[in-house]
C-alpha cells in the first residue's frame, strides 16, 4: 500500500515539475478532440478530467454528418441505431412521418462515445488524468515561472504547468470564467432513458420522433437506442416548472410512463453572444466552455468536436510562441477560425430560432409538407450542407428567414435565473 502511494506521489512530483505543451482541461468530445489534435501534432499533452470515465452526460446522442466526418481517421462509431425516418408533431397533434433511403444520422451512448474519443487521443500520444478537478488557471503571478507558461491549479493545491491551455470544461466552465465568456441564450434540456420492452424497441427501431413544443423555442425528441429510448425536451431558462411539465406530459402521451426511467437528468445549455472572447493569453476555449452549439436545435456534439480539433491545433501553434504578440495573433487566427466557420452556422441558428419561436407551425407544415425543405432536413443531417450553405445557396430561404424573421437585435443578456430550472436539473 505504501509503495503504491509513494508511486502515485512520484508521478504528481513529476507533473509539477515537467512543462507541458498543452493542457486540456475536459474529456468530453471537444476536450479529447483538442488533445487528439495537438498529440498528433508530437507535442506533450496532458488530458484532465474531474470524474471517472466512462460518465453519463445529458445528451440525446444524435450523431448528424457534421460530427461523423470530424472524427479521428478510424474511427468507429458505436451506434445504437441508424436514423431512416423522422416522425415530426406539433405539440402532439399533426404526426406525419418522413423517410430516408439513405441514413441521415446515427444515434450513440455518450459514455461509450466520449470513451472512445479518449482513447483515440491517447494512443495518439496524450496522457489522461481522471479525478482531477481545475480550481482556476493563472497567467500571472508566483505559480507562473514565466510569461510562456500557465498554471494549472487543481483542487487540493497541485499545480501544473503548461504553455498553453485549452477549456473544455462545459457549460459552466471554470476556463470559460478565465477566458470571460459572455452568452445571450440559455437553455433548460430535461431527459429520460427509459428501457422498454423488444415490442416496443421494435417498433421505434430507425425511426426519431421530433414534436415542436408548447413554449416558445421548445421542442421534444425520442431517440431510440436498442432495448432503450432517450426522451427529453429543451425550452429557454426561466420555464423550469413549464420545461418539467411537457416532458411529464410528452412521456405520458407516447405511452411510455408505466415504464420506469433508468436515469433522470438536466442540464443548461449556454450558447455565446456574438462579441464573447475566445481566449485570453494563453488559454483557448472550446465546446460547450465557450458557448458553441447551434442556437435552434442546439446541437452541441458537431460543435464541440469541430472546434475542439481547432483549439488543440491552434494551442500547438500558442504553445511554440515565443512572445505576447505572436501568442495574441495565434489566438486571433483560432477565433477567425471558429467564426469563419461556426460562427456563420450559428448566425443563421438564431435567425432560424427567432422564426421558429413565433411560428413553430410554419416549420411542422414545410418540413412535413414542402419537399425541398425536408430534403435540406436530410442533407443538413447527412452532412452533404449547413445551415450557412442552405442560407448563401438558396434565395428561397433567404427571403424566407427574412419575410418571417428579420435577424434578431443581439441580447444584452442570457434570460434571468429561475429556481425551478435548478429544481428541474436537480430532480
Amino acid at each position: 500500500m505504501s509503495g503504491e502511494n509513494s508511486s502515485a506521489d512520484d508521478v504528481r512530483a513529476d507533473d509539477a515539475q515537467r512543462v507541458w505543451d498543452v493542457v486540456v482541461v475536459g474529456a468530453g468530445p471537444a476536450g479529447a478532440s483538442a488533445a487528439y489534435a495537438a498529440a498528433v501534432a508530437g507535442r506533450r499533452v496532458l488530458l484532465l478530467e474531474k470524474a471517472e470515465l466512462p460518465r453519463y452526460k445529458t445528451c440525446g446522442g444524435g450523431i448528424i454528418g457534421p460530427s461523423r466526418d470530424a472524427l479521428p481517421p478510424g474511427f468507429e462509431l458505436p451506434l445504437k441505431d441508424r436514423v431512416h425516418a423522422v416522425t415530426f408533431s406539433n405539440n402532439g397533434r399533426f404526426t406525419r412521418t418522413r423517410r430516408s433511403k439513405q441514413m441521415m444520422f446515427g444515434l450513440i451512448n455518450r459514455p461509450e462515445f466520449d470513451q472512445q474519443l479518449v482513447e483515440h487521443a491517447q494512443k495518439a500520444g496524450a496522457e489522461l488524468r481522471t479525478g482531477a478537478a481545475v480550481q482556476r488557471v493563472e497567467q500571472h503571478g508566483s505559480a507562473v515561472p514565466d510569461r510562456r507558461t500557465v498554471a494549472v491549479v487543481l483542487q487540493g493545491g497541485e499545480t501544473l504547468l503548461a504553455r498553453a491551455v485549452v477549456g473544455a470544461d462545459g457549460s459552466a466552465s471554470r476556463i470559460g470564467a478565465h477566458v470571460g465568456v459572455k452568452v445571450d441564450q440559455v437553455d433548460l434540456g430535461l431527459e429520460a432513458e427509459i428501457p422498454v420492452p423488444e415490442t416496443v424497441a421494435e417498433d421505434w427501431k430507425g425511426r426519431v420522433l421530433i414534436d415542436w413544443g408548447p413554449m416558445p423555442g421548445s421542442y421534444g425528441w425520442v431517440f431510440p437506442k436498442g432495448d432503450t429510448l432517450t426522451v427529453g425536451v429543451i425550452s429557454a431558462r426561466g420555464e423550469g416548472a413549464a420545461t418539467k411539465r411537457y416532458l411529464e406530459d410528452f412521456i405520458a402521451r407516447l405511452g411510455l410512463a408505466g415504464f420506469e426511467p433508468s436515469i433522470s437528468s438536466g442540464h443548461l445549455t449556454r450558447c455565446r453572444a456574438d462579441d464573447s472572447p475566445l481566449s485570453r493569453g494563453r488559454v483557448l476555449v472550446c465546446g460547450d466552455a465557450a458557448g458553441l452549439l447551434e442556437p435552434w436545435t442546439r446541437e452541441g456534439i458537431s460543435f464541440a468536436l469541430r472546434s475542439g480539433r481547432l483549439a488543440g491545433e491552434w494551442a500547438v501553434r500558442i504553445a511554440e510562441a515565443h512572445d505576447a504578440v505572436d501568442t495574441r495573433r495565434q489566438a486571433l487566427n483560432y477565433a477567425f477560425a471558429v467564426k469563419a466557420g461556426l460562427g456563420v452556422e450559428m448566425s443563421v441558428g438564431k435567425r432560424m430560432l427567432a422564426v421558429f419561436e413565433r411560428r413553430p407551425g410554419l416549420f411542422h407544415a414545410a418540413l412535413t409538407g414542402f419537399r425541398p425543405a425536408w430534403r435540406a432536413f436530410k442533407e443538413i443531417t447527412q452532412g452533404r450542407t449547413s445551415l450557412g450553405e442552405l442560407i448563401r445557396s438558396h434565395p428561397l430561404a433567404q427571403r424566407a428567414l427574412t419575410a418571417f424573421g428579420p435577424e434578431p437585435a443581439a441580447k444584452e443578456s442570457a434570460p434571468a435565473a429561475d429556481p425551478a430550472d435548478e429544481e428541474a436539473v436537480s430532480s
